[in-house]
């Protein structure tokens, strides 16, 4: 009886650990597949993330530079006219003749605090400063100076580059000063463009101009001014080797780096500036990108955590199912209720995480919102910033010509503008949170007007034939008037951009009223392109740094705001044409809302 009992024993002892050991080994391969395919999710999606996430970075870097380009455009043409002015001034001209200087350095201090530039300077035709804003300056000399030399060649405005004795850039309009045909001095007024690079401090990682010649006039890092880009990267000190493997590691998951900056890796992005070949080249890290990709990996990680410790779980199970017959009533008791207790604090560190997981998508969607919210009051309140500089130069220098009733005209003007700028401003808050606005009966002819009035600078600027056609009559629509005026300005400078290229550039105008109000405004630019993503947020067909793609996002959801919609189409003659179709105000209409 013993014998059959110790062979039985035998054989079932080989087969228990044969099971086990399959056990062992299937468990060695199912993990060994969670961790494959783990380690494969995660680095594609790194790769895909990183990629996407770079490209916003560096569409909202070029957006940045657009409106810095903008902002150095309007600084050198404001400047600009300054030396014109001040050359035709009969007290410096008289100064220049009779050699009297005594009041000359006031009347340029008085000119320099009215036009807000750096300093101007006074020279006779021996290059000799007679008068200037700084006084420390006066009895230098410049004879051989590119401002003095190629002013008195010219009878023009003349731009310069040059360098001063701090070690600084300065950027010098001059003119000659002319009485009787011929040159009695030079007038030179130096743009302030420095204010600009303090203003960039802490914006970006890094920032430069160069102009045509390659050479850094305006940077944020004072050891690049007069050098190449190229020598201005290179000029860095030798990593350690501690350094370098930190870098490496730093950058493992990143693109191909443009450049290294203070040890770190940033990209680089360049935008060109309409003015003498010059361009504008920002450098931005990848931290923030790191940081948001880094995010979705640590959810994956967690994923794949529960994924790896459910597959524990099971083949633990199915042991202890195998063990049960084994035990004894009371044992299996005690270990299901441990594994109840497990399962329970690993629930709530799930809970835990997924909580914070909630938390960090939130608030990448915040910054999200506020970007694209800064790139659309940057787009909207360029035009009117534009406006206004032009106005308060015309009205300072009415009121040097004693004009007072013109200068109170254009301070009106200015005065209207920055009503328009805070309407703007509440208008963009209310599309962003898609809120209601207060309408009121709103002439298109009256709109119509003073958008043209608002655009008179630029049209003043250009040879550009408006043709304008309205009805006789009011043509009344409920809307918002500041809004309007708006998408018509929009449509305006849309125009105006699409007919620089063409020789004779018109721009048509045209509001009929029938059984709706449609104001059609036609170019004979190029046309469009691609008609189906003319109203999709950030697509534009301008160059890089000219446009950010906002303009006709906005005025379309403001016309659908309105009951209306706008549309557009190539004409068949060429060029482009939009058309805004609103609902007529009834004369039923009119009364109830004045009832109301």
């Amino acid at each position: 009886m013993i014998l059959p009992d110790v062979a039985a024993e035998s054989e079932a002892g080989p087969s228990v650990l044969g099971r086990s050991e399959r056990a062992r080994w299937l468990l060695r391969g199912v993990v060994a597949v969670i961790l494959i395919t783990a380690g494969a999710v995660m680095w594609m999606t790194n790769q895909w993330l990183t990629q996407r996430f770079t490209e916003t970075t560096r569409v909202r870097t070029e957006l940045r530079l657009a409106l810095y380009t903008g902002n150095i455009i309007s600084e050198l043409q404001r400047t600009s006219v300054v030396p014109l002015l001040l050359a035709r001034d009969p007290q410096l001209t008289q100064a220049l003749d009779s050699n009297d200087y005594s009041t000359a350095s006031a009347t340029l201090i008085s000119a320099r605090e009215e036009v807000a530039v750096a300093s101007i300077r006074l020279l006779d035709m021996q290059g000799r400063v007679v008068a200037s804003t700084n006084r420390t300056q006066i009895g230098m000399s410049f004879p051989s100076t590119s401002f003095f030399v190629d002013a008195t060649r010219s009878r023009g405005t003349i731009f310069s580059v040059n360098r001063n004795d701090a070690g600084g850039t300065e950027f010098d309009y001059s003119r000659a000063v002319i009485k009787d045909n011929r040159p009695v001095g030079v007038i030179v007024v130096e743009a302030d463009l420095s204010k600009f690079e303090r203003a960039w401090v802490g914006i970006s990682d890094a920032l430069a101009v160069v102009d045509s010649s390659g050479k850094i006039i305006l940077t944020t890092e004072p050891r690049w001014r007069g050098v190449t880009m190229e020598e201005a990267l290179a000029a860095r000190s030798a990593p350690s080797a501690i350094e370098r493997a930190l870098q490496a590691t730093a950058d493992w998951a990143n693109e191909a780096p443009d450049a290294y900056l203070r040890g770190r890796a940033v990209m680089r992005t360049e935008a060109r500036i309409p003015f003498r070949g010059w361009k504008m080249i920002a450098f931005t890290s990848y931290d923030s990108v790191r940081e948001r990709v880094n995010a979705v990996l640590a959810l994956e990680i967690m994923g794949f955590a529960i994924l790896l410790a459910f597959v524990f779980y099971a083949l633990s199970r199915r042991a202890r199912r195998q063990s049960q017959a084994l035990r004894v009533e009371s044992a299996e008791l005690r270990a299901l209720n441990a594994r109840l207790s497990r399962e329970i604090a690993e629930r709530e560190k799930a809970q835990q995480d997924l909580a914070v997981a909630e938390q960090t998508l939130a608030q990448s969607s915040k910054l999200a919102a506020l970007g694209e919210m800064s790139a659309a009051v940057s787009h909207e309140l360029n035009q009117p910033l534009a406006a206004m500089k032009t106005y308060l130069a015309g009205a300072k220098l009415l009121l040097q010509r004693a004009r007072v009733d013109e200068a109170l005209s254009s301070f009106q003007r200015i005065d209207d503008l920055i009503g328009r700028m805070g309407a703007i401003t509440r208008q963009l808050k209310s599309y962003a949170r898609k809120g209601g606005d207060a309408f009121e009966p709103v002439d298109l002819r009256a709109a119509l007007s003073e958008a043209l009035s608002m655009m008179e600078p630029q049209l003043k600027t250009r040879k550009v034939h408006i043709i304008r056609t309205m009805p006789r009559g009011a043509v009344m629509v409920m809307a918002d008037r500041i809004r309007l005026e708006q998408v018509i300005i929009n449509l305006l400078r849309n125009a105006l951009d699409a007919t620089k290229a063409v020789e004779e550039p018109q721009v048509e105008l045209l509001l009929t009223a029938g059984e709706t109000a449609v104001l059609s405004v036609r170019d004979n630019g190029p046309g469009i392109s691609d008609l189906d993503k003319l109203f999709e947020p950030f697509w534009t067909t301008k160059k890089p740094g000219e446009g950010t793609g906002l303009g006709l996002a906005i005025s379309s959801s403001i016309i659908t705001d309105f009951g209306g919609r706008m549309t557009a189409h190539n004409a068949e003659s060429g060029g482009a044409v939009f058309e805004v179709q609103l609902p007529l105000l009834s004369d039923k209409n009119r009364s109830i809302k004045a009832a109301e």
